[in-house]
């Protein structure tokens, strides 16, 4: 990290982590269709490394918890993920980056048949309406993972360095 670079938040609380999803029987069966649920999505997120602190886990900095994870996987309709994220600081301007992070993870990673959706929570943003606003534009957010050095920033915080 640079010398001269400015911190949002240059002492963060570091929290436990939570424990280990348990793997239900239908995880190992290939022929059964794996309905996701909160805990599997929280396990996608929760390693994901802090822009501003790459050293730390979103889940470390209490930026994505288990709570703020909300599943609908509908076996013949629409299926949806809710992920709502608290920035460490209300003035953190790495939230967008924390969001596109998230995204671009659950984008990768879960069927097609999600409709994602990433917003910081209620009242822990200065910036709130502005960080949802860009979060909840998927033109938005499809150009800024186009952008080579925003998707390099984002590829670092989801190296899964913090998996062990």
């Amino acid at each position: 990290m640079a010398a001269d670079r400015q911190l949002n938040n240059a002492n963060p609380h570091v929290f436990e982590r939570c424990g280990e999803r348990r793997p239900t029987p239908s995880d190992e069966d290939e022929g059964v269709r794996d309905a996701i649920d909160d805990w599997e999505v929280f396990d996608l997120i929760r390693w994901i490394a802090d822009p501003e602190h790459p050293e730390l886990s979103l889940e470390e900095l209490g930026v994505v918890e288990r709570s703020g994870v909300e599943v609908k996987d509908a076996a013949g309709g629409s299926s949806t993920v809710e992920v709502r994220f608290t920035p460490t600081v209300p003035h953190c301007s790495m939230a967008t980056l924390i969001g596109l992070s998230v995204m671009a993870r659950l984008q990768r990673v879960l069927p097609d048949r999600f409709k994602v959706d990433v917003c910081v929570a209620p009242g822990t943003h200065d910036a709130e309406g502005d960080v949802n606003k860009q979060l909840a534009d998927k033109e938005r957010v499809a150009a800024a993972l186009e952008n080579s050095h925003i998707l390099e920033v984002v590829d670092r915080c989801l190296a899964d360095k913090h998996r062990w």
